[in-house]
């Protein structure tokens, strides 16, 4: 009887899980304020991960930029320091001018996030330069640009070590403090390629999946240690235009209506799901469906709307363009 009376309990808690997930869609939950926390950013230096070290200097976060590229992080620092001079230009107010109280820094440091040894050693200095991390974005990633049977291993390790290991070690750095304070948010920047695959990115998709899987554990693992003060939130962007996957292209009658994503727009659809809590966002909403579909869907029947989108083989003029370049190098390095 016990079990009956619970099992009606859980259709409950569900429903009610629906309801307020449905809410949330009609009623914008309010945004939390990360003035004054800590935020790291690994691959700060470009892309998503620059777009989203400003979306947080704008919000006065205390900034900390891990990239293994100097000379680019350093570019995104002084940005943010931009933003930091903006913020902090005394307000006039009935003739007086008011300076904000609290004056934000960013901090950045070198770092291989692919390297187990160079992630724990910069982030012990962080803890002793900086303090604490209050919001963790792991964000870095690569992609090796080659079919599987053409992909040096060296590749394919380097893949799965960025985009998926670095994760573990990361999170094994930063989550202790994390649980002791019952206080934290941590960010796993995936992409839709590790709900739904294609051909031709193997390595990519593998170590996506990875990070999602990864992600979902740990999550798992903070509701059954009732840490419900330490947020976890998984973004899943569809193809982002930052030149990483430069050439891919799905059916040019299809393509209109589902062009690569702009970054800015990208990082502000995640920033929303970050300072709202939001345990998953994917861009476009679309990604959400085609994720569904494949739950349900047989194999046959995906790979027949794979052809019809041109998504199965999409990668294909994205690993001609890396293939043709690559040998273009291989020439001019022997001349």
């Amino acid at each position: 009887m016990i079990i009956i009376a619970e099992f009606f309990v859980v259709i409950l808690k569900v429903l009610l899980a629906f309801l307020t997930a449905g809410a949330k869609w009609i009623v914008r939950p309010k945004e939390k304020s990360v003035a004054g926390q800590v935020c790291l950013i690994t691959g700060a230096g470009s892309g998503l991960g620059r777009l989203f070290a400003k979306e947080f200097a704008r919000r006065r976060a205390i900034l900390v930029l891990w990239d293994i590229n100097s000379q680019s992080n350093e570019e995104t620092a002084e940005m943010v320091r931009q933003i930091y001079h903006e913020l902090d230009t005394p307000i006039t107010k009935d003739g007086v001018e008011e300076v904000p109280p609290f004056q934000p820094q960013v901090y950045t440091y070198v770092c291989d996030v692919g390297k187990r040894e160079s992630v724990y050693s910069t982030a012990e200095k962080v803890r002793r330069e900086v303090g604490e991390v209050d919001i963790l974005i792991n964000n870095a990633g690569v992609v090796s640009g080659h079919h599987l049977l053409e992909c040096p291993d060296e590749l394919i390790e380097r893949t799965m070590v960025v985009n998926c290991h670095a994760h573990f070690w990361t999170t094994k750095a930063f989550l202790p403090k994390m649980l002791e304070l019952n206080h934290g948010h941590i960010v796993t920047v995936a992409s839709s390629l590790g709900l739904f695959s294609t051909a031709g990115v193997e390595d990519y998709c593998a170590s996506k999946f990875g990070a999602i899987g990864f992600h979902e554990s740990l999550s798992h693992e903070l509701k059954a240690s009732e840490k419900d003060g330490i947020s976890m939130t998984l973004v899943c962007p569809y193809l982002v235009d930052t030149g990483m996957f430069k050439g891919c292209r799905i059916r040019k009658e299809i393509e209109p209506f589902l062009p690569p994503l702009k970054p800015e727009f990208c990082v502000k659809q995640a920033m929303r799901a970050i300072l709202t809590d939001q345990p998953m966002i994917c861009t476009p909403r679309i990604v959400y469906m085609v994720n569904f579909m494949k739950s349900i869907l047989p194999f046959e029947a995906i790979v027949c709307m794979y052809r019809f989108l041109g998504a199965d083989k999409c990668m294909y003029p994205f690993l001609a363009q890396r293939k043709e370049a690559m040998n273009n190098n291989e020439a001019k390095n022997g001349i």
